[in-house]
């Protein structure tokens, strides 16, 4: 038996209401180029919006002219998306706030992850976003991913609750370390003062 690996997201599909909605929303508010659509190939009675999240993959809107925005929070049952996030940098990250206040969207205002920062508000059709913002950039050759890897193993052995950022930045010194070579021998902290 063997796996069916991923690669990635490739996207994901929201079922959305009405056309001008998704597109106020998804390019309007969270500035996601909206990239090209067509019909649902499965729903005559629909329409199959894409954007682009920023990374060149996709989320994708299945809209129909008779759906109106229902902003109830959508289900949260076993099987059912409870939050999608979306990365920002973390200069637009630092203006979500108050960018999220001028159009009077309703938001969890920052909180604090320990590896990032979040802030958590519903679309129109009641699902659940998140914008986060990494507290660290991983060294070359790596993802974020890695880091984390790294920085849980360090968490768990210290017998820590969460991940810090003592955690980030030990792990990012682990994997330069792992990754780049040195002439030194010794390449221990050093205080040369």
């Amino acid at each position: 038996m063997r796996k069916l690996q991923s690669q990635g997201v490739h996207h994901i599909t929201i079922t959305g209401a009405d056309r001008q909605t998704s597109i106020d929303f998804w390019e309007g508010v969270l500035g996601m180029p909206f990239v090209f659509e067509q019909p649902n190939l499965d729903n005559a009675a629909e329409s199959h919006l894409y954007f682009d999240p920023g990374d060149g993959r996709l989320i994708t809107i299945f809209t129909n002219e008779e759906r109106t925005a229902d902003p109830a929070r959508t289900p949260i049952d076993p099987g059912c998306v409870h939050h999608v996030a979306f990365s920002l940098s973390h200069a637009t990250f630092s203006q979500a706030v108050e960018r999220l206040d001028e159009r009077g969207i309703s938001h969890s205002g920052v909180k604090d992850r320990g590896f990032m920062d979040s802030i958590y508000f519903t679309d129109p059709l009641g699902l659940l976003i998140e914008l986060a913002s990494y507290r660290f950039e991983p060294p070359f050759g790596y993802a974020h991913a890695d880091v984390l890897l790294e920085a849980h193993k360090i968490r768990v052995e210290r017998g820590d609750r969460n991940i810090g950022e003592v955690h980030l930045a030990d792990a990012i010194e682990i994997l330069v370390t792992r990754s780049r070579e040195s002439l030194s021998d010794d390449r221990s902290p050093r205080n040369p003062y």
